[in-house]
């Protein structure tokens, strides 16, 4: 027994059915565009695709607007990429397009355009997350074909440039299709070799022939590589999208293994400079150090203890002879005041009074020296001091003075 859908049913099936089908998810389209309009505020593309039979509505979203250098106009023969939808409220079948190409470009072009625009977006070109290249690799993997000429290209570059890099070659197809798998494949092999750098080539041909390095897969397997990748795919006029990724883009397989290694000769160069800069520095080093130990065993040599306790012998000499000749020198000073004061007091000494004829007259009684005749009166008893003893005496009175004798004359 049959059942009544709704509409929504029915149009969310049909949704349902395009979203799946792989013809429609991936689909490329040639038509002329009409009533092609932007909106104002949304920045959104809404427009009609359509030929001498058929008509089909389309929307490119703000996303892939702005990726255009230039929007197309109404009347346009355009290419136009995209998915198949179903908008249920109108019930609208219409293409979801992110990219619109002139349509004499060709379908190979416009489909290399959509993904380098695309893959841009997302920054799988950006120049800031390109590494440099080793300068000098010890390993390198080499992921091409087995049997193709620009193998032995890499290979006698290689070695005749530095043969002291090992190369490890990781086998794969580059050309038909199913090469893009063979060459995941190969690079995931290649990720986990333990290499240092890897090459990702093959020789020229036609653009169809090249087309597999221009496959989305490749190209993020390219981009998730963990080490620095060169992509010399080609001629020097050919351009694939791993060259946009890679971290080094090459116009051929001989200038990619130029790149992956330097020159022998420039590394005996190198060597020869690093040897002759080392040399110098450890001339420099080792003649600063040797001063400067010099200036440290004569900095020792000054502050030794035996020199400072010789230093400090002789200094204590030297003081030894100082003290001697000054105490010397304030002795015989001191012996010679002594002298000078002894003769002194020897001159002002009574006793040499009394030996000159002088004699001194005390009180016999008291002691006191007769300075004159009134403290002497008659009867005073006096004790006379001379040179050579004592005499007593009492003061008589006085008698008349005999007169004095004349001198001759």
């Amino acid at each position: 027994m049959y059942q009544a859908l709704s509409i929504t049913e029915v149009t969310t099936y049909l949704g349902e059915l395009l979203d799946v089908h792989p013809l429609f998810s991936d689909l490329w389209l040639v038509g002329e565009l009409s009533e092609f309009k932007r909106h104002a505020a949304s920045g959104h593309c809404y427009f009609s695709l359509k030929d001498e039979r058929a008509l089909l509505r389309g929307v490119m979203w703000k996303s892939a607007a702005i990726r255009m250098a230039e929007l197309p106009r109404s009347g346009d023969r355009v290419l136009a990429h995209g998915k198949l939808g179903f908008y249920n409220p109108r019930g609208d079948l219409q293409i979801y397009v992110d990219a619109l190409l002139p349509a004499g470009v060709g379908l190979l072009y416009a489909r290399f355009a959509e993904l380098k625009a695309r893959l841009a977006a997302e920054g799988l070109f950006n120049a800031e997350r390109k590494r440099p290249l080793p300068a000098l690799p010890r390993r390198i993997a080499l992921v091409t074909a087995p049997d193709g000429a620009a193998l032995q290209d890499l290979l006698n570059i290689l070695r005749r440039r530095c043969p002291l890099t090992e190369v490890l070659l990781v086998p794969c197809l580059v050309q038909g299709e199913r090469a893009p798998a063979s060459i995941v494949a190969a690079l995931s092999q290649a990720y986990q070799a333990g290499v240092d750098l890897i090459i990702l080539a093959r020789g020229g041909g036609a653009p169809e022939d090249l087309w597999a390095f221009n496959d989305e897969t490749v190209a993020r397997a390219v981009f998730a590589s963990p080490v620095p990748l060169i992509s010399g795919v080609g001629h020097a006029t050919d351009t694939t999208i791993v060259d946009y990724v890679a971290d080094m883009g090459a116009p051929t397989p001989s200038a990619a293994a130029e790149l992956a290694v330097p020159e022998l000769a420039e590394l005996r160069e190198l060597v020869a400079e690093a040897q002759a800069r080392m040399t110098n520095a450890l001339t420099t080093l080792v003649t600063s150090r040797r001063a400067k130990l010099t200036q440290a065993l004569h900095t020792l040599e000054r502050h030794a203890p035996l020199r400072r306790l010789a230093r400090q012998r002789q200094q204590l000499d030297d003081l030894a002879r100082r003290m001697e000749r000054t105490v010397g020198t304030a002795a015989s000073l001191r012996q010679l005041r002594l002298r000078g004061l002894a003769d002194r007091l020897a001159a002002l000494s009574p006793l040499a009074t009394l030996a000159r004829g002088y004699a001194i007259a005390r009180h016999a009684d008291t002691g006191l020296i007769v300075t004159a005749p009134e403290h002497a009166p008659p009867g005073t008893p006096l004790q006379i001091t001379v040179r050579d003893g004592e005499l007593t005496t009492i003061v008589q009175p006085p008698t008349q003075a005999a007169r004095p004798e004349k001198k001759a004359r």
